[in-house]
């Protein structure tokens, strides 16, 4: 008769927290968010590994994943039209973070020049302006992309309170890799300063400007933008006149036109993969990224002197 007396005395257990299912667009936003989850839950990619970010078609299976997150982290329209189109078919809706316009983030407009000091005229988010069309590749500057840990960790926290603490910490130790990171890609790109490269297309302005990198021009002005015969003819123009040291490709698009420019003109040829596309996902692949950007740089204009 004394049972239920001793089964009141049982103290009852705390139910766990369920853990957070979160998806995200880009291999380098699932890196962040990865970084910044820890073991507190799971980061969906959607992003298809060699797939190019403007361009990708989801599988039922992916956009069941939408249907069931959690949050849903990503660049913004600018960067991948597609699932904006397709979060605003959701069942019920899902609660997604745009980075791009996160406030304080610092943007730029496509086509931006930049200042004889080598910086562009990028802006913060949180005041009301006019822009022409966005810049989306905000992350190639580090400094975004701490402003973006932070921004990830504040949502998550708002998810799972009894967290914060965690992802506080894990934001905070991705960022200070993140700065090792960019002290290390300032030094290796140092010796090559002022030597003038071209792209496959106008991506790289906040890395030029972050690193102090000499971007003379790209083959294609847009991220799905094909190059017109005209605007090819200038652009070898421009190299023929001398200093262009390489002319570099890009994974996700074909490779012939890049190719030959750099064979006419006899300059180097390198390749940049922006997006991490080629990289295994996962928490550092931010970082070995941007790192794998200063390395081909560096090898490839220091093999052109």
């Amino acid at each position: 008769m004394r049972l239920p007396a001793l089964v009141a005395t049982i103290p009852l257990l705390a139910t766990p927290a369920a853990a957070l299912d979160v998806v995200a667009d880009t291999p380098v936003v699932h890196a962040l968010v990865s970084s910044v989850l820890g073991e507190e839950g799971t980061a969906t990619l959607l992003l298809d590994q060699g797939s190019d970010p403007h361009s990708f078609q989801l599988r039922p299976t992916q956009a069941r994943d939408l249907e069931t997150a959690d949050i849903v982290f990503w660049v913004g329209e600018e960067l991948t039209p597609w699932l904006g189109r397709t979060l605003q078919t959701v069942s019920g809706g899902v609660e997604e973070v745009a980075l791009l316009h996160v406030p304080g983030v610092r943007v730029r407009e496509l086509g931006e020049e930049t200042d004889e000091d080598g910086h562009d005229h990028g802006h913060s988010h949180g005041h009301d302006h006019d822009h022409g069309a966005l810049d989306a590749h905000a992350w190639l500057d580090p400094a975004n992309a701490q402003r973006w840990l932070a921004a990830i960790a504040a949502e998550l926290s708002e998810r799972a309170p009894e967290k914060a603490d965690v992802f506080a910490a894990n934001a905070k130790t991705e960022s200070a890799r993140i700065d090792m990171m960019s002290a290390s890609i300032a030094a290796k790109l140092a010796p090559i300063a002022g030597r003038p490269i071209v792209t496959f297309h106008d991506a790289y302005a906040y890395f030029a400007d972050a690193y102090g990198v000499t971007v003379a021009g790209s083959i294609a002005l847009g991220d799905a933008a094909a190059p017109g015969a005209k605007r090819l003819r200038a652009l070898q123009d421009d190299i023929a006149e001398g200093g262009i040291a390489c002319v570099f490709r890009e994974p996700q698009h074909n490779a012939t036109i890049a190719e030959a420019i750099a064979e006419d003109a006899g300059v180097g040829i390198g390749t940049l993969d922006p997006s991490g596309s080629t990289l295994e996902p996962g928490p550092g692949l931010y970082r070995a990224m941007m790192q794998g950007l200063a390395e081909e740089i560096a090898r490839c204009v220091t093999e052109a002197s």
